[in-house]
């Protein structure tokens, strides 16, 4: 069984406020590292950690903390990317929610290792809840000295501001959040600069998912070589899984790195297997911007290993054969999902998500969404299909920021993998069912 890292706490009653929270070992790794730890020892000891970023690229977080400027003179800043609007994922809301002191702990530690004193949360705009829930934790932490000036009498100073977003996906993408940061436009930045050298106002800034910043607190606690020995190989520690769709116990699950795929579907002390007694026909692994599996696939590589729930595993055979973990937003199909109408709706949340920056983007997630409008009403012809696999491989890696490939990608892994639907769309039309109703349903209602 998994050992919890993240969660241990989050089912005690209270465990929201400050005073449950310190009672179960809250702030004992922030008073560690202000009494006993310099900056780069903290550092250190996250890169011994072997953490990596739990928003989806995981890129080693000690080696991106390494990379930030230090010009003499010049404030430092840290900034949560807390603005999860990846169809699918739903874990980093969960943290918020249930234990926001971790987040905050981790914020403040983070800070300290980075040399930052002014840090910022930024929030998906449609959490309103969870930015009350946050502000009132950080006005805990200022009454408590957690916050503020000489930080538990270390001479550390920190403030910590939320700042919620406005409802755009791409202000996922860590320059876009910083433009809006800004209070300009959410576009992303042409790199280089990275953020690391001219990040928000132009300072050097480390932009970490809620994840990430939250597991620096147990790392500091266990120490990085502690941590490094859960898991498999380059994917050490735990992680959170946010599992949806076809499957009987749907919910935020802590893994520890290498648990097997068909483990971590058909056990009972994850998510239970496929509802209703039905098979599972494909998985979405890390988020709808991740490749598409069939059953076959997620379960097994091609070379007929099992696959694991790694960043190594899940991306075995690249995207020929494989998928990507990402942020952990892991959606399960069944026998009787449409691959096609479930393309669409995510193609139609692309389009609509893009900033219109770059013409392959901007251009591009239109066009499939057309084109796949056609198949589910049964106008679509076999040209359409090599017309879609055309048009995604002229937007992958033509963009500045990825939103560009997180289209692309679910097309081509569809197609790749389930044409034979695309062409049953074509070949029997009469066959599609109910369309009316699912536009409707899916508040369609334009398409109807």
């Amino acid at each position: 069984m998994s050992k919890k890292i993240l969660l241990e706490y989050d089912h005690i009653e209270g465990i929201s406020t400050l005073e449950v929270y310190r009672k179960n070992n809250g702030y004992k790794s922030l008073e560690k590292v202000l009494k006993t730890m310099k900056p780069e020892d903290v550092v250190e000891e996250v890169k011994k950690s072997g953490l990596r970023g739990r928003g989806g690229a995981g890129f080693p977080t000690g080696r991106k903390w390494s990379f930030i400027a230090k010009p003499e003179g010049v404030p430092r800043h840290l900034v949560c990317n807390a603005d999860e609007s990846e169809p699918g994922t739903f874990k980093d809301r969960y943290l918020m929610e249930r234990i926001p002191h971790l987040l905050i702990e981790g914020m403040i530690v983070s800070s300290y290792a980075l040399g930052a004193h002014t840090s910022y949360i930024y929030v998906r705009g449609e959490f309103y809840y969870i930015i009350k829930i946050l502000q009132k934790a950080i006005k805990e932490a200022y009454t408590a000295g957690l916050l503020g000036k000489n930080i538990l009498g270390s001479g550390y100073d920190l403030d910590l501001y939320v700042q919620p977003g406005a409802g755009a996906y791409i202000c996922g993408e860590e320059t876009a959040l910083i433009e809006s940061l800004e209070g300009k436009r959410g576009n992303p930045r042409i790199k280089p600069p990275f953020p690391a050298i001219a990040g928000l106002w132009g300072r050097p800034t480390v932009v970490n998912n809620v994840e990430t910043i939250a597991t620096v607190v147990p790392i500091i606690s266990m120490g990085g070589e502690e941590y490094a020995k859960i898991g498999v190989g380059n994917s050490t520690g735990t992680k959170l899984i946010s599992a949806s769709g076809h499957i009987n116990k749907p919910g935020v699950y802590e893994i520890d790195m290498g648990v097997p795929v068909e483990e971590f579907i058909y056990s009972d002390q994850y998510c239970g297997g496929i509802r209703n007694g039905k098979k599972m026909k494909a998985v979405v692994a890390g988020g709808s911007s991740v490749p598409i599996l069939p059953a076959e696939l997620i379960l097994k590589t091609a070379k007929g290993t099992p696959r694991l729930m790694t960043y190594e595993s899940l991306n075995e055979g690249g995207f020929a054969t494989g998928t990507m973990l990402g942020s952990g937003g892991f959606i399960v199909m069944d026998e009787d999902t449409s691959i096609v109408k479930n393309l669409f709706t995510f193609a139609r949340f692309y389009r609509h998500e893009s900033c219109g920056q770059c013409s392959p983007c901007r251009e591009g997630t239109g066009w499939m969404e057309k084109i796949l409008y056609k198949f589910i009403n049964g106008t679509a012809t076999l040209e359409d299909i090599d017309l879609l696999w055309d048009i995604q491989s002229k937007i992958e890696g033509k963009t500045i920021c990825p939103l560009g490939d997180a289209a692309a990608w679910p097309v081509a892994s569809a197609i790749r993998h389930f044409r034979h639907e695309f062409e049953e769309y074509v070949k029997n039309p009469e066959s599609i069912k109910d369309v009316k109703h699912y536009f409707r349903l899916n508040n369609l209602e334009q398409y109807a």
